[in-house]
Order: C-alpha cells, then sequence, then structure tokens
C-alpha cells in the first residue's frame, strides 16, 4: 500500500433553524418568506431599552437534539455576547453561547460504503440568527432583517472526518436525524441548515495543520467539491514549502472555485461574555426525561429493524427508512396485512414514483398529494398519493391473484387520480385476473397456432422463449390472465 503523503483533518459547524413559530428571543414570527423587514420588532433589530426573553419551545427542541445525538445536557448554561460587526447584525452582537453551552460530548452515527461510522460532537448549543444581505446587480446592497433572531442551533463535530465523502454523509445523516425530530425541514436551499468546514492538511504523525474555513455550504454536493478542492491547495501549498494562511473562503459554486472572505477570526476576536439580559438556563431532571420521552426511533435503529423484522434488503431498508413520514407509511401498509416485501416494492416503485412525477409536473414545492401519513407534525408529513390502507387493499388483490401485476398498476394509477377503492375500479374497469382453465387453454392453443416458428425453436431447446409465450397470452388476453397458470399451460402443451 502507497504511503499517505497528507492526512485530512475535518471538522464541520452546522446551523440548523428550529421550525419554532416565533423567533428564539421574541415574538416575532419564525417564518421564511414575507415582505422584507416585516417581521421584526425592537428586540430583534437591538433598539434601546428592548429586552429579550428566551423561548422555551427553542431550548425543547435543542435538548431533543442533544438527547438524539447521546449528548450530556448542562443543568446550567448561560448566553452569551458574540460581538462583531456587519451590517445584517443590528445589534452588533450575536446571542450565543460560549464557555458554558447547552449539550456536550455527543456522537452522530452513518453508515458509509456498507460500514458505520461514528463523529464526535464537541457541543450543541443555542443561538440566535441573523439578517440577510441581498447583493443588487446595479451595485450596493440590500439588508433584510427577518431573520434576525430566528432561532438556531449550531451542532459542532470534532475534527474526526477524514474525507469529503464522509462529511457529506455526515451532514446527510444529520438532517435526517433534524427532520426524524421534526424540528428543522433542513431545506438548504432557504438557508435553514448550513454548514461551515474546517479543513487541515498534516503528514501522518505530524501535530494537526493551520485550519481553513468555508463558510455557509448550501447543499451537499458543494460540501463534497468545497472540501475537495481546498485539500488540493492546500497540498500544493505545503508540497512547495510554503504556508497556510489561516483564512475564511466562500465556495463560489458557478465558478467551481474559493474565494477568500476574510483573515479567519479567533474566539477572543468575538469578545465573549455573558449575556447580561438573560439569565443562566436552567435545566432540570424533568424537563430532560420529558424529552427523553419525545425521543422517535432514529433513522439508523429503524434500518436496522427493518432489515431484521421485514427482512428487507440494505438498500429497500434506506430507501424507506430516508424520511419518518414514510417510513410511518410503509409500516402501515405492512399492519394492515400487506407482505413487508410486497409492500416495500408497491411503495418504492409506485408511490415513490408518483411523488417524483407529481412534483415534477406542479412543482417540487407543491406536489399534488393527497393523503398525509405520519405521526409527526404537518410541517414534515408524508403526504401519499394513496392512502396506507387502500394500497394495502390493492396488495391484497395482486398477491391473491385476483387481477394481475399490470392490472395492479392500471389500477394504482385510476386511485390516484380518482381516490376509488381497488375494487370499485377493479369492477368498473373489469380487471379481474382470469384463472380458469378453459379459457386460459384457448388463448394459449391460439397463440401456439399463430407462432409456428416460436414452437419449433422451443422444442428445439430454446426454452428461454417460455416469456414470449406467456407474454403472447397477456396480450390477447388483454392482461387478464393469469401468467403463472399461463406459463404452466404454455409449458404443458408446448412439451406434452
Amino acid at each position: 500500500m502507497a504511503a499517505v503523503e497528507f492526512e485530512t483533518v475535518i471538522g464541520l459547524e452546522v446551523h440548523a433553524q428550529l421550525v419554532t413559530k416565533s423567533k428564539v428571543f421574541c415574538s416575532c414570527p419564525a417564518v421564511y418568506g414575507g415582505e422584507p423587514n416585516a417581521q421584526t420588532c425592537p428586540v430583534c433589530l437591538g433598539l434601546p431599552g428592548a429586552l429579550p426573553v428566551l423561548n422555551e419551545e427553542a431550548v425543547s427542541m435543542a435538548i431533543l437534539m442533544g438527547l438524539a445525538t447521546g449528548c450530556r445536557i448542562a443543568p446550567r448554561s448561560v448566553f452569551a455576547r458574540k460581538n462583531y460587526f456587519y451590517p445584517d447584525c443590528p445589534k452588533n452582537y450575536q446571542i450565543s453561547m460560549y464557555d458554558k453551552p447547552l449539550c456536550e460530548e455527543g456522537r452522530l452515527e452513518f453508515e458509509l460504503d456498507g460500514e458505520i461510522h461514528g463523529v464526535a460532537l464537541e457541543r450543541i448549543h443555542l443561538e440566535e440568527d441573523a439578517g440577510k444581505l441581498i447583493h443588487a446587480e446595479e451595485g450596493g446592497s440590500l439588508v433584510d432583517f427577518n431573520r434576525c433572531g430566528v432561532p438556531l442551533i449550531e451542532i459542532v463535530s470534532k475534527p474526526e472526518i477524514r474525507s469529503p465523502e464522509e462529511a457529506s454523509r455526515y451532514l446527510v445523516s444529520l438532517r435526517q436525524v433534524l427532520r426524524y425530530l421534526g424540528i428543522c425541514d433542513g431545506n438548504m436551499e432557504e438557508g435553514s441548515l448550513r454548514c461551515d468546514v474546517n479543513i487541515s492538511l498534516r503528514r501522518p504523525g505530524e501535530p494537526l495543520g493551520t485550519k481553513t474555513e468555508i463558510k455557509n455550504l448550501n447543499s451537499f454536493k458543494a460540501v463534497e467539491m468545497g472540501i475537495r478542492f481546498e485539500i488540493e491547495r492546500q497540498a500544493g501549498v505545503l508540497r512547495s514549502g510554503g504556508r497556510i494562511e489561516q483564512v475564511t473562503n466562500l465556495w463560489d459554486s458557478g465558478q467551481k472555485k474559493l474565494l477568500t472572505m476574510r483573515s479567519k477570526e479567533y474566539a477572543h476576536d468575538y469578545r465573549y461574555f455573558p449575556e447580561p439580559d438573560l439569565l443562566p438556563l436552567d435545566v432540570d431532571g424533568a424537563w430532560i426525561e420529558k424529552m427523553r420521552g419525545a425521543l422517535p426511533e432514529l433513522p439508523l435503529a429503524r434500518e436496522k429493524r427493518f432489515r431484521e423484522k421485514y427482512n428487507l434488503p440494505a438498500y429497500d431498508a434506506g430507501v424507506l427508512c430516508a424520511e419518518r413520514g414514510l417510513a410511518d407509511y410503509y409500516e402501515t401498509v405492512v399492519s394492515a396485512g400487506s407482505d413487508p416485501k410486497l409492500a416495500a416494492h408497491w411503495v418504492m416503485r409506485e408511490i415513490l414514483e408518483e411523488i417524483k412525477s407529481g412534483a415534477e409536473s406542479e412543482g417540487a414545492s407543491a406536489p399534488a398529494m393527497r393523503a398525509v401519513e405520519s405521526s409527526v407534525s404537518d410541517a414534515f408529513a408524508f403526504r401519499a398519493p394513496v392512502a396506507a390502507g387502500r394500497l394495502a387493499e390493492l396488495i391484497a388483490l395482486v398477491s391473491g391473484g385476483v387481477i394481475s401485476n399490470s392490472a395492479g398498476r392500471e389500477i394504482f394509477k385510476e386511485m390516484v387520480r380518482t381516490a376509488e377503492s381497488p375494487d370499485t375500479i377493479r369492477e368498473k374497469l373489469n380487471l379481474t385476473q382470469v384463472s380458469g382453465a378453459k379459457e386460459l387453454e384457448q388463448w394459449v392453443a391460439d397463440v401456439i397456432a399463430e407462432s409456428p416458428d416460436e414452437v419449433a425453436r422451443y422444442r428445439g431447446g430454446k426454452t428461454q422463449l417460455l416469456g414470449f409465450f406467456v407474454g403472447q397470452v397477456m396480450k390477447k388476453s388483454a392482461g387478464k390472465a393469469n401468467p403463472k397458470l399461463a406459463g404452466e399451460i404454455v409449458k404443458k402443451m408446448l412439451e406434452g
């Protein structure tokens, strides 16, 4: 094995916007969009004399994430002022946490290339968001303060990630956990999940090298590309005998390159001190246990259970557990009596394909999904094209031999369009599968009489032509023939 020239050391700082109704220190709505600067008040604008009041729901959500990742929940944490001077920060400081965070020493596990990886978490703390700068094409910049004061949790990993692929998979899994908990929608395009990456290179056995930072990466692809670009850049500098400067970069996705934003700040540059307008946050055991009771089964554990309980392949379990609402829907279909493997097939093929096609035709933000099947809030609900119970009825018709697979797919499309029961549609379209020997034998005899060349080849040893004959029977019967019985009759007539 070739010697490794440089070891990559990566740490991620992920900001996740919590889905509270109001902001973290005031009662302004914490929703995306709206007229610029319309969702503001003296508190989030930092006007003199305005005092912050902590949002209890935001604290509960932060505790929930801490418990989901095995963190120690601090009985007392302290808010701090993080001082910096940018146009999108009206107070000239951000209320955050510094040396006494709410959650510490956790761990996130995830699967990569068939193996379980784990990354230790240094901390999870609660803070407020800043505003948004909008750079006009004609020059100048505008500021929208609507986002000021929106609640965030910052999830800081330890520098244990070793590759762009591992960093991307870590972020995917982190987003999945946040959505399972129902505390962050994970929409990276809208900025509700943002990632800062710290990267350094070192020769094996040497201390950590100087790190650089890439700010506000807003897609999994950007994370991988930005890290890969910076690894190559740092390696080139070190090979030439140069020194890495501690800087903050921005990733330009259009030009696919890094742009230096500023020299990297250190903690002391922010002049942290305890927030004088907020008391220390005390979290008692009862509060922690209440949130522990609200923890759902998490994605990795659910995938494992699906493989063991339903005997599903790892791939199928991963697809079905990608979203909590989808996994809930699948289990509802199974609990209604469907065979687990058949249910997985129908959910992954018909349900997900219908959702995909609906999103493409109507716009990804508004698919025409009717039935809501989920145990989480409406914002995270899985909107299925048909109710789980109806899908179970359809699967029962197929597995019981009442209708063929092709007829089942035809009925499914009509169910999506009309919301009628599969039995009603079956009778309306006359799609009951024919299993009577007399009718099947007549169709088979007709097909054999019309295909003398194929008959000769089959009897000459080309037995794979069985599928051809069954297909012709299905065509002649307009899809009504029972394909299994038709195949048996074809073999009997050709080989008898």
